[in-house]
């Protein structure tokens, strides 16, 4: 008795420690959504995907990669580990929010290549940024697909499932650094591209990239302070 109330002390106490922590991870989000918004619409003019300004459809693609791939991504994750509902709802919710983040990654990803065209067929995936993100994309499209076809529909039987969780969270946590990572080299080359030192735009791009870093740590730390159980 005395060893199983110990269990579920130290596990309540994990849960409050990940609630707290997630509410972190929601205010770094936030304020990398601000900050990303600020850049884009007061220092670059707005962003517009069916513009006949090039750089107002290139503004699509960091924008829809934040918000619709790793901040989505970022609230899919901690959905499934912090939210109070049953397992099958967090589940379908998990499911919905990583579908939106691939269906956005997609749209913004199409739009630097539309950017390139619009500016006499630039080359394509010829940088560091570019290679860590088309991989990250890749690998994250087929971890949704096997995590859909194994936890969803038509569902693997319950060994199966149980020896590959593990494996999926660690790739889905690998896979948001991998994004961040692909964030923060897209940062720097856009001011590198800019020329940007001391002003006030370089100050805003270097913010955004460090709340998104930070963003991306707490979203790890909460999933990691939530309970692990497999029912």
């Amino acid at each position: 008795m005395h060893s199983s109330a110990t269990i579920d002390d130290r596990t309540s106490m994990y849960q409050g420690s990940a609630s707290r922590v997630t509410i972190v991870a929601h205010l770094f989000g936030l304020l990398s959504l601000v900050l990303i918004l600020v850049w884009l619409l007061h220092y670059q003019g707005g962003l517009e995907y069916d513009s006949n300004e090039a750089y107002r459809v290139f503004n699509v693609h960091p924008f829809l990669m934040f918000f619709g791939f790793i901040f989505m991504a970022g609230e899919a994750m901690m959905a499934f580990r912090t939210v109070a509902a049953e397992r099958e709802v967090r589940k379908f919710i998990h499911m919905i929010f990583h579908l939106i983040a691939l269906c956005l990654g997609i749209v913004g990803i199409k739009a630097v290549f539309k950017f390139h065209e619009m500016i006499n067929n630039s080359p394509d995936v010829y940088s560091l940024h570019s290679w860590i993100g088309i991989g990250t994309f890749s690998l994250f499209c087929l971890q949704w697909l096997i995590g859909f076809v194994t936890f969803m529909f038509p569902r693997a039987s319950h060994p199966t499932r149980a020896r590959f969780l593990p494996w999926h969270m660690s790739g889905g946590r690998a896979l948001l650094y991998m994004a961040i990572c692909a964030a923060l080299t897209g940062l720097m080359e856009k001011a590198t591209f800019l020329k940007l030192q001391h002003s006030y735009e370089a100050r805003v791009i270097n913010f955004t990239g460090l709340f998104i870093l930070l963003f991306g740590i707490f979203v790890d730390l909460s999933i990691a302070l939530g309970r692990y159980r497999f029912d």
